[in-house]
C-alpha cells in the first residue's frame, strides 16, 4: 500500500475512535447504517467492476490508439468523448494510456476527450447513480460532464 491510502486509513481509524469516545452508542449505529449501505450497493458495484472488465475484453486500449489516430481532429474528438463516456478505467490506468496515446501522435483535444470524458461521464455507472440520486440528478450531471469535457479537451488543444 502507498503512504497516501496508509494515511487514509490511519486519519479514518483516529475519527472513528475519537467518535466513539464522543457517542459511542451514534458511532455504532452510523457504522450499521454505512455497512447496511455498503451492502446494498455491493450488487451494484460489483456489475459495474464486471462491465469494465468486459469492455476493456472487448475494446483493447491499442484498438482505442488505432481508432482516434485514424480520423480527422473533429470526428477523433467526438469518437473519443463518446468511447471514454461508455469505458470505465480508473484514473491511474487512464491518465498513462492518454499519454502512451499522445506519444503515439494522437490528436492532444481527442485524447483529452477521451480522458476527461472517460473519469467525469459515466454510462456503466448510470444505473447506480440513478438508483442512489435519482434519475433526474444522474442525467444532469452526465449530460454537464460530457459538455465540460468537451471544452476541457478544447481548451487543452488551444493552450498545448
Amino acid at each position: 500500500m502507498d503512504i497516501f491510502t496508509l494515511s487514509m486509513w490511519f486519519i479514518t481509524i483516529i475519527f472513528v475512535i475519537v467518535s466513539i469516545i464522543k457517542d459511542k452508542e451514534k458511532t455504532i449505529n452510523a457504522l450499521k447504517v454505512a455497512l447496511k449501505m455498503g451492502k446494498a450497493m455491493a450488487l451494484s458495484i460489483f456489475s459495474i467492476i464486471f462491465l469494465i472488465g468486459l469492455v476493456l475484453a472487448i475494446i483493447p486500449p491499442e484498438n482505442i490508439a488505432k481508432f482516434i489516430e485514424s480520423q480527422n481532429p473533429i470526428i477523433a474528438t467526438i469518437g473519443s468523448a463518446l468511447l471514454g463516456t461508455i469505458t470505465l478505467i480508473p484514473a491511474f490506468i487512464a491518465f498513462p494510456l492518454v499519454g502512451t496515446l499522445v506519444n503515439a501522435s494522437v490528436n492532444i483535444v481527442a485524447a483529452v476527450a477521451f480522458l476527461t470524458t472517460l473519469t467525469m461521464v459515466g454510462i456503466v455507472t448510470f444505473p447506480l447513480e440513478k438508483k442512489e440520486f435519482g434519475l433526474k440528478f444522474a442525467i444532469t450531471r452526465n449530460t454537464l460532464s460530457f459538455v465540460f469535457a468537451l471544452l476541457i479537451a478544447l481548451f487543452m488543444g488551444i493552450i498545448l
